[in-house]
C-alpha cells in the first residue's frame, strides 16, 4: 500500500495552519505535503515536523503573484531571474526542512506571448533549476494541470510533461501525476500509469467530480492503489482533495486503505 502524504493546504482547514500539523499525525498521516512555506520561518516548520514525526514530503516554489492569479513563473519569458531566486529560496527551505521534491509550476501563458517562447523559457529553466536541485539531492517535479481549474496552464496532458522531461534531459527531473487532473483532461489512469512509471516522482490524488474525497468519486483509486504497488512505485501519495465536510469524517477510505481494504 503507498504511503499517504496530507496536503495541509486542503485538508484540516478547520484550524490554523500551524495547528494542522497535529491534526495530520493524529489522524494517522506520516507525511504531509503543502503549497507553500515561505510565509513561515523554516525553523519553526521544522519544529512542527520533529514534534508531530512527520515528514515533509513537497512543496512548491514560490509561484509570483498568486493573489493576482499567477500559478507559477517558470515557463513566462523575461522572470528568468525571479525563477531562479525562487529556485534558491526553495533549496533553502528543503534544506531546513529534510524536503527531497520541489514542485515547479509551469504558469499560465501570458496574453501575447509566443507558446514557443514559452517553451523554451520552460525548459531553459527547468535545466538550471534541475542542476541546482541535483546539487542538494532534491528531485524537481513538473505537473500537467487540468484546463477547468487554471485555464491557460502551459502543460495539461501527461505526454506534454513527458516531453519536457525528455527535452530537458536531467535525471533528476520527474513528472508529478495528479490523477484528479489527469482524469479531468484524459481519463485512462491506468495505462498512463503504467506508461509514464520510469519518469514518476510523485502522485497526487483527489476524487472526480468535485475534487473531494478519492472514495465517492468515479475513480476505482483502491485498484489503483494497488496498480502503483505492482508498478513498484516507493514514493508517496499526496492528499490534494477539499474534504466535503470536517477533514476527520471524511478519511475513512484512508482507514480502510491503512487496514488493506
Amino acid at each position: 500500500m503507498p504511503r499517504f502524504a496530507a496536503n495541509l493546504s486542503f485538508l484540516f482547514q478547520e484550524v490554523p495552519f500551524l495547528e494542522r500539523f497535529a491534526l495530520a499525525s493524529a489522524a494517522g498521516f506520516t507525511g504531509v505535503e503543502y503549497l507553500f512555506p515561505y510565509e513561515y520561518p523554516a525553523g519553526d516548520l521544522a519544529g512542527l515536523l520533529k514534534r508531530n514525526n512527520l515528514e515533509n514530503v513537497l512543496f512548491n516554489l514560490g509561484q509570483g503573484n498568486w493573489s493576482a492569479g499567477e500559478r507559477g513563473i517558470a515557463c513566462i519569458p523575461r522572470r528568468e531571474a525571479e525563477f531562479r531566486s525562487n529556485i534558491a529560496q526553495a533549496i533553502a527551505y528543503a534544506q531546513a526542512l529534510g524536503v527531497s521534491r520541489l514542485h515547479a509550476m509551469a504558469g499560465v501563458v501570458p496574453a501575447g506571448v509566443d507558446r514557443s517562447a514559452a517553451r523554451a523559457t520552460y525548459v531553459d529553466n527547468l535545466r538550471y533549476g534541475a542542476g541546482q536541485c541535483a546539487a542538494s539531492g532534491i528531485t524537481l517535479l513538473i505537473e500537467a494541470i487540468n484546463k477547468t481549474d487554471i485555464p491557460g496552464f502551459f502543460i495539461n496532458y501527461q505526454h506534454e510533461a513527458y516531453e519536457i522531461c525528455q527535452q530537458v534531459a536531467a535525471p533528476n527531473l520527474k513528472m508529478q501525476m495528479d490523477l484528479y487532473h489527469m482524469q479531468m483532461m484524459e481519463g485512462n489512469l491506468a495505462s498512463k500509469l503504467r506508461q509514464y512509471a520510469p519518469l514518476c516522482g510523485h502522485v497526487q490524488i483527489a476524487g472526480v467530480p468535485g475534487r473531494h474525497e478519492p472514495d465517492k468519486c468515479e475513480m476505482n483509486y483502491p485498484y489503483l492503489f494497488d496498480l502503483l504497488d505492482e508498478l513498484g512505485y516507493t514514493g508517496w501519495v499526496g492528499c490534494e482533495y477539499r474534504p466535503a465536510g470536517a477533514t476527520t469524517e471524511g478519511l475513512g477510505w484512508f482507514k480502510a486503505a491503512m487496514r488493506g481494504e
